[in-house]
């Protein structure tokens, strides 16, 4: 069977747009909490837990309903998607391939994508803070066609990030560079896929 693998971030969401509110949480420049904001990430996307994250970006220690706060505005930033890329994962759907996700992303914003309507097109959801490795980690491609129970050659990767496309595709995966969901179309086409 073939696969199609989508990244979240950015290919079927939209960029956040929760960092101003969570600095007014913490009282924080909003410039100085952005740059901690993604100075820390990686390590939360590889499973740091929420409360250790927040306490890493404010540069002090939370309390635990300081941090689930922050937990629950930040999750709830990252859910817009992108309608051009919902379509194209309809149409993916309703040609046959199956469908995966597998993002950097922390497990808290995992649990909120599994109740989203939409994530129930995909077969499987995987997320770098459950499996506490991340991409483009040679362990993480492994997971993913563990878990798929394909071949490197049977599935196409996106991701809006080059480094995640090199994983993926030293891999032996099809990785394509996410610039837009017709340019995925056209990708698609083109391997005879869609």
């Amino acid at each position: 069977m073939r696969w199609i693998v989508f990244d979240y971030g950015e290919v079927i969401s939209k960029r956040t747009n929760a960092l101003p509110e969570l600095a007014e949480v913490l009282g924080a420049d909003p410039i100085a909490f952005e740059s901690s904001y993604w100075a820390h990430r990686e390590a939360y996307d590889r499973g740091l837990a929420d409360l250790e994250y927040w306490s890493l970006v404010a540069g002090q220690s939370l309390e635990p309903q300081v941090s689930a706060q922050l937990t629950k505005i930040d999750t709830t930033g990252w859910l817009s998607v992108e309608q051009s890329t919902m379509d194209l994962i309809a149409d993916v759907k309703a040609a046959g391939p199956g469908l995966a996700l597998l993002s950097n992303a922390p497990s808290a914003f995992g649990r909120m994508v599994e109740v989203e309507a939409w994530s129930k097109q995909f077969a499987h959801l995987m997320f770098s803070g459950d499996l506490g490795i991340a991409k483009p980690d040679a362990e993480i491609w492994a997971a993913l066609l563990d878990r798929i129970g394909a071949q490197p050659a049977d599935c196409v990767f996106f991701d809006d990030r080059q480094v995640n496309i090199d994983g993926a595709t030293a891999a032996g995966l099809h990785g394509r560079l996410w610039r837009s969901a017709a340019q995925a179309r056209t990708d698609l086409a083109g391997l005879g896929w869609l």
